[in-house]
């Protein structure tokens, strides 16, 4: 165990009961990784980086952890087995009853070959800042010193006006 630290989850689902899995796997997540301290609401949305009929229901929570990350990347995958994901091949999204995904570890900066914290491609998806935002609006990126409302709203405008980031 480490020093107490706030980390954010974003999790999603889009195969199966959604909500219901959602919510188990938050029962799992406060179980095996610490106090679930924050909630957003649930959002439906849009596959992203791959095509699919099934639409996501995507939350975050903020969970307060002994835990160092790599132990949270570890326990998130057992959990994410557990409830059914199979093998995740790099590179390729798909269906999945469960996905959940490391934003945040405090404010730390982390380039790993396991793991890259903050998410490197939280910014550009609405359906991570949305839920991001209602839980934790004046949060500090701390590589992008902006707050998560900020880079929501950047990332609104350049949706309001089409243009794109990748």
């Amino acid at each position: 165990m480490c020093k107490t630290i706030d980390l954010y989850l974003s999790l999603g689902s889009n195969l199966g009961d959604r909500k219901a899995l959602l919510n188990e796997a938050v029962k799992e997540i406060e179980q095996e990784l610490g106090m679930v301290f924050a909630q957003s609401s649930f959002y439906e949305t849009e596959p992203w980086g791959f095509n699919s009929d099934h639409f996501f229901l995507n939350i975050v929570v903020g969970v307060r952890t002994g835990l160092k990350p790599s132990e949270i990347l570890r326990r998130s995958k057992e959990i994410e087995k557990r409830m059914g994901r199979g093998p995740v091949v790099k590179g390729m999204y798909e269906d999945r009853p469960i996905d959940i995904d490391l934003l945040f570890y405090g404010k730390e900066i982390m380039h790993d070959t396991a793991l890259i914290l903050p998410h490197p491609r939280l910014h550009l998806r609405r359906f991570v800042l949305d839920p991001l935002n209602e839980i934790a609006p004046d949060f500090m990126h701390p590589e992008l010193n902006k707050t998560i409302r900020e880079l929501r709203n950047e990332l609104l405008s350049e949706e309001e006006h089409g243009t794109d980031k990748y």
